[in-house]
């Protein structure tokens, strides 16, 4: 019994996952449409509402051409492992108070660990498929998430010692007791979206699948459910980091001092979240692409000193204030 609980949590969690991406997709086209003043997906279902169906109709009917000389277990292997990675990260995530599967002290911590390792898989993919484009785009892509991971981590130093913990669920207490962390850790939030945009490979950072160098980058040999699966996971961590951070600067599931009596937390949570997804829309239809010498410098010249820079302010910011507090007493 105990077995069958965890397979329909995990389903639980995964279907109203899969659910959401399919229809983020269509959201963002409808988007962008709008900023390119053009029709969206418009023709299956009212308004394209049943686009993201045929979309992966197609995708899982098609057939998955394996390169002759690649390595055929890497290859097969690699977007299934990222794509478990995808969900993997959202076991200890919160969606509303008391709604996660996993809940300890280190879950910040937790997830970030997990998220790192969808480096391998991307170095797999581009070496497995025996391509000097897939392999040369799998280079860059390790090297972008491992100079924008150092930035972000230094983030999470801000955003731990601020709130005093590691654990969702405490962080949003934290808001409602006092401010939403928007305001006094904006220059942080700032930063925060920044490297999430580099992380999850969007645009103006999206130079591993820059079309006009190297053809779609790691993943230009998949096809069909391969691609699929690559596709998935980088909409599902899209979603997760938009999450992530309506959670840790607009209070997660928690509205303070304006909470209305009725309205579930899971609906505030979503409101928020669709709000960081929407940012990520509108600086893929607005902002033009970097270079990507210009993406690196950005990472290590801009980012990294700002984040660390601001870990100093806030300690002692911090270490001032209970000074005087002791002072006072």
């Amino acid at each position: 019994m105990l077995f069958l609980e965890i397979i329909l949590s995990y389903l639980a969690l995964i279907l109203p996952l899969l659910l959401a991406v399919a229809y983020f997709t269509l959201y963002e086209r409808h988007i962008l449409a709008a900023l390119q003043r053009r029709q969206g997906p418009n023709i299956v279902g009212y308004y394209g509402l049943f686009q993201p169906l045929t979309d992966a109709i197609k995708l899982f009917v098609k057939e998955s051409i394996l390169p002759k000389s690649a390595n055929t277990f890497i290859f097969l292997v690699s977007p299934i492992f990222t794509f478990g990675l995808a969900r993997t990260g959202w076991i200890v995530f919160p969606m509303g108070e008391g709604a996660f599967l996993a809940d300890f002290r280190l879950g910040l911590l937790f997830l970030f660990a997990i998220s790192s390792l969808s480096v391998h898989s991307v170095i797999r993919a581009g070496w497995s498929s025996n391509s000097k484009y897939a392999f040369l785009g799998g280079l860059r892509s390790a090297a972008q998430r491992i100079s924008y991971e150092v930035g972000l981590g230094s983030t999470l130093i801000s955003l731990i010692l601020i709130a005093g913990t590691a654990n969702f669920s405490t962080r949003v207490e934290v808001q409602s007791n006092t401010v939403w962390l928007v305001g006094p850790l904006l220059p942080i939030c700032i930063i925060f979206f920044v490297t999430s945009l580099a992380e999850t490979n969007r645009h103006p950072f999206d130079l591993p699948e820059a079309e006009t160098e190297l053809v779609s980058g790691y993943n230009v040999e998949y096809s069909a459910r391969g691609f699929a699966l690559f596709f998935l996971a980088e909409y599902t961590n899209i979603i997760l980091r938009s999450a992530l951070s309506a959670l840790f600067f607009l209070g997660g599931w928690d509205l303070g001092r304006f909470t209305v009596i009725g309205i579930p937390g899971i609906l505030i949570f979503a409101v928020k979240v669709i709000i960081f997804v929407t940012l990520f829309v509108l600086v893929r239809g607005t902002i033009p692409r970097y270079r990507y010498d210009q993406l690196m410098r950005l990472g290590w010249k801009v980012t990294l000193p700002l984040a660390l820079a601001f870990i100093v302010v806030y300690s002692s910011v911090l270490c001032t204030f209970n000074s005087f507090v002791e002072f006072s007493r």
